[in-house]
């Protein structure tokens, strides 16, 4: 019996441009924290780690600079930058202003909002329990942007994007050093999703700016 002729060869998968690879392995890797604030990255090296030359390399540095969170220096490589007390001050009051306004907007709340709300809280507690401090960050970023988004003003729904990747990079600096911190933001993300099945806009926008207070506090080389 004659055989099934074959099929088409599977086409082969396009790889993004060698600048993208490099620009998504190091930006990942810093707001990971896998590269600290300090650390001296060079050319050959992220050459070597992403299979690429050192040209796309020097575009990728340069796109991170652009973005503050790599300092270049000739000949030597880039820096990556610490983050500074200056620079999560200057975050947190930009979301309490941004993130207050929001949930008063929100409220009263429609059932997919809340059930993403829902989603995202099980998620990040699930996270947590597997230690996976990267997910955590960015489950806890995501449950925000979701009340942001649901204000209805897209300006401010920009605004806060341009916040993403220092609310991820300072999540997961704060989680290492104060890991009792997890926790702590799980249950004041209950208390914040409670006030908005209640209805009550008030009470969360207290609870959100309580729950941003903590930041400020911290900076300041205090505990809560």
């Amino acid at each position: 019996m004659p055989s099934a002729p074959a099929g088409p060869a599977p086409l082969p998968t396009k790889q993004p441009p060698a600048a993208d690879r490099v620009y998504m392995h190091v930006k990942q890797a810093v707001l990971d924290r896998r590269y600290e604030g300090g650390t001296l990255l060079t050319e050959g090296e992220l050459a070597q780690a992403v299979g690429v030359s050192r040209t796309p390399v020097r575009e990728a540095l340069l796109k991170l600079e652009m973005e503050g969170l790599l300092k270049l220096y000739p000949k030597k490589g880039a820096l990556v930058l610490a983050v500074s007390a200056q620079e999560i001050a200057d975050v947190v009051e930009t979301r309490l202003l941004v993130e207050e306004f929001a949930v008063r907007r929100a409220v009263p709340a429609p059932a997919p909002l809340i059930a993403r709300l829902e989603e995202l809280l099980e998620e990040q507690k699930r996270r947590a329990e597997a230690g996976d401090l990267a997910e955590v960050a960015v489950t806890d970023r995501c449950f925000h942007a979701e009340i942001v988004k649901h204000a209805g003003n897209q300006i401010l729904v920009r605004l806060y994007d341009q916040l993403r990747d220092r609310q991820l990079r300072m999540g997961v600096a704060v989680m290492q050093s104060q890991p009792d911190r997890i926790a702590k933001n799980i249950t004041e993300h209950a208390e914040i999703l409670d006030r908005i099945k209640a209805g009550d806009a008030e009470g969360a926008a207290h609870c959100v700016r309580q729950h941003l207070s903590w930041v400020k506090v911290l900076v300041r080389g205090e505990a809560r």
